[in-house]
């Protein structure tokens, strides 16, 4: 009998293993969020670039650094939403505002958590609890289709529940859609519920939920040579302004758009050219 016990335990405990201990949050400044087992894995090197270097975004990262500043203090602060053009530096500011503020000493703490694990986001928020540090629970592209539950998930992070949201996290998210939600969706919603005011109030409140908006739009010409131009300096690469210009606008032309990533694919690609590693 005590032989079947131990087997059922030891199949209980595959399916459903035991969370792994808390991490050393004073040895990284960075962690994802993992589960199965539950668990916070730090990150030794975070992928970022330098705040400066983040051209056309002025206004949102102003606005961001400053939220964010005032969080890793210990005052109030909001949640943030970061939406707007694809790459335009959405994902991009939030490390590199977690980077300006880590550099100054501030005890605050990244925490990437994946849209398809926002499900143990209060697992990951019980671990947290009372832990004397500061943290930006970020989630990258996130985005919710119409048989998608995810949301509610991270409506209880945003409102807090019955417990309440610890003191020390804060939720940051970027996301290509103002309503995390597909047009056609909220359309769908309203030709199809009994009640369409409702059944559409409920999907496009959980943006609302998230106290700061910050928008992101797709860039001029000058903005994106702009951008180059900064990285070139960066980087210590001499480029005249003609080559640049002629070689940059070829390149947005053949991908058909510009944006803050494409300036740096060109970059890559021109600094490959150069000898010179990044």
């Amino acid at each position: 009998m005590s032989e079947d016990l131990t087997r059922i335990a030891e199949a209980l405990e595959r399916i459903a293993p035991a969370p792994l201990a808390a991490p050393d949050f004073e040895g990284a400044k960075a962690f994802v969020w993992h589960v199965e087992p539950d668990r916070l894995e730090s990150v030794a090197h975070v992928n970022r670039i330098d705040l400066d270097l983040l051209v056309g975004i002025d206004r949102s990262r102003d606005t961001l650094l400053e939220n964010t500043m005032r969080f890793a203090k210990g005052l109030p602060a909001n949640n943030a939403l970061l939406w707007g053009a694809r790459g335009m530096g959405k994902s991009s500011l939030v490390k590199a505002v977690h980077g300006r503020i880590t550099s100054d000493g501030l005890p605050l703490k990244l925490i990437e958590v994946q849209r398809e694990d926002l499900p143990s986001i209060g697992r990951c928020l019980a671990m947290l609890r009372g832990v004397d540090a500061r943290f930006v629970i970020y989630c990258d592209d996130l985005s919710f289709s119409h048989d998608d539950e995810h949301y509610k998930s991270l409506k209880a992070v945003l409102d807090g529940g019955i417990e309440g949201r610890p003191d020390n996290v804060i939720l940051y998210a970027t996301s290509n859609r103002r309503h995390l939600m597909p047009r056609d969706m909220i359309e769908n919603e309203r030709g199809s519920a009994i009640n369409p005011a409702e059944a559409v109030e409920e999907k496009v409140s959980l943006s609302d939920r998230f106290g700061l908006w910050l928008g992101f739009h797709a860039c001029d010409q000058d903005a994106y040579l702009a951008m180059i131009r900064g990285y070139c300096a960066a980087h210590g690469i001499e480029i005249d302004e003609d080559t640049l210009w002629a070689e940059a606008i070829e390149w947005q032309a053949t991908r058909g758009s510009r944006s803050g990533r494409v300036a740096w694919q060109y970059f890559t690609d021109l600094a490959g050219r150069r000898g010179v590693t990044l």
